[in-house]
């Protein structure tokens, strides 16, 4: 089983689908990866040799930000949102959907489950 940068790939994918695994990295970045490190992207994971796992890991390593990294520079860009009090940044902060969608009737990933209208109790 090939592990690179913290991950475990999936042993019976091509190679072009199996990089996507790892965070920051789709299809079109795997393709470089695998065209830089010389390897052919029908490969399946369980095929590869030692050298080329070392070739695509070189890759990896010197050109792009992925994982641990990457995930840091994401919550750092979004703590600096917050703090700024930008749009963006209060919508972060309410924890509901921030590129424009409407939340009258969807948003439920967002905004967690329905929290239903208690009814005021009659008194007499």
């Amino acid at each position: 089983m090939a592990r690179i940068a913290g991950v475990d790939l999936p042993k019976n994918k091509r190679m072009e689908i199996a990089l996507t695994a790892i965070f920051g990295l789709g299809r079109r970045s795997a393709l470089n990866i695998l065209k830089k490190a010389g390897v052919d992207p029908a490969i399946k994971t369980q095929d590869l040799t030692e050298a080329q796992v070392a070739a695509i890991r070189k890759v990896i390593d010197t050109e792009f930000k992925v994982e641990g990294d990457l995930r840091k520079e994401v919550s750092l860009h979004v703590k600096m949102l917050i703090d700024m009090g930008c749009y963006r940044g209060l919508r972060h902060r309410k924890n509901l959907p921030v590129r424009g969608q409407r939340t009258h009737t969807n948003a439920r990933t967002r905004k967690g489950p329905r929290k239903g209208v208690v009814a005021a109790r009659k008194t007499e």
